[in-house]
């Protein structure tokens, strides 16, 4: 098991619990993506993951060892990378610079090297215009660039949150496609929280559907995309917050 979160409460509030028992599994190199209405407590589970938000109950195990509660350098030393929602380039450097960043603690000026040169593989856009500073390239190159950036971290495991957030359709796709690229090409385990949930499903293994700060439905992604309650109440003109408060058989109860 690359993670598992057992029964997870949090909130930002003494008191107030965004996440009320949240239960959750990814496998290794397996991409598995969060979706549900504004609200649900999404993104405040990849803030738990990563150290950003202290758990108030519940496990947090990365690896078979608990992670709840540590600091996030320490949660990135143990294999985890979290890309956050907006941009997070630094716009006045240039592409090549950013990505240095990724690796700023890294001594080892040839293991500095060899990690650009495995990103910029992955990548070719990111090698065609190492020299540009990052805050000329479009939204989605960006968010392109800030993926390489943490993979220069050599994360086992990546979390991304809201990776298509104010994209365009096309450019959406390419970010899509690039974190298609990162499981099929370099094997990373992702947990991915996604407003398209069409879009996050097709390239997903499994999704969790979460509302109310737990999970509510769960299962292989293309079940989810072909469920015909899924398909009303998520993948239409927008996530919508469900009257019922019923499971799906093999959901939480």
């Amino acid at each position: 098991m690359a993670l598992a979160l057992t029964g997870v409460v949090a909130g930002y509030l003494p008191g107030v619990h965004v996440l009320q028992g949240v239960t959750l599994r990814v496998q290794p190199g397996e991409v598995v993506c969060l979706i549900g209405p504004n609200g649900a407590g999404k993104s405040t589970v990849l803030r738990a993951i990563s150290g950003l938000l202290r758990p108030s109950a519940g496990a947090i195990a990365f690896e078979g060892r608990e992670i709840a509660g540590l600091r996030p350098d320490l949660v990135l030393g143990r294999g985890i990378a979290h890309v956050p929602q907006g941009h997070s380039a630094f716009p006045a450097m240039t592409v090549h610079e950013n990505l240095l960043m990724g690796a700023y603690t890294l001594r080892d000026g040839a293991a500095r090297r060899e990690r650009l040169e495995r990103v910029y593989a992955l990548f070719p856009l990111l090698a065609e215009r190492r020299g540009e500073r990052a805050g000329n390239l479009s939204g989605g190159q960006q968010k392109v660039l800030e993926i390489g950036r943490a993979l220069m971290m050599t994360p086992r495991m990546m979390l991304l949150d809201e990776p298509s957030l104010g994209l365009a359709p096309k450019t959406a796709q390419m970010v899509f496609e690039t974190i298609g690229r990162l499981r099929a090409e370099a094997g990373m385990t992702i947990l991915m929280v996604e407003q398209n949930a069409r879009s996050a499903l097709a390239i997903a293994d499994r999704g969790y559907v979460m509302e109310l700060g737990r999970q509510r439905l769960e299962g292989p992604a293309q079940q989810l995309l072909s469920d015909p309650e899924v398909a009303a109440l998520y993948l239409g003109g927008g996530l919508r917050r469900r009257d019922g408060q019923g499971a799906h058989a093999g959901g939480a109860p």
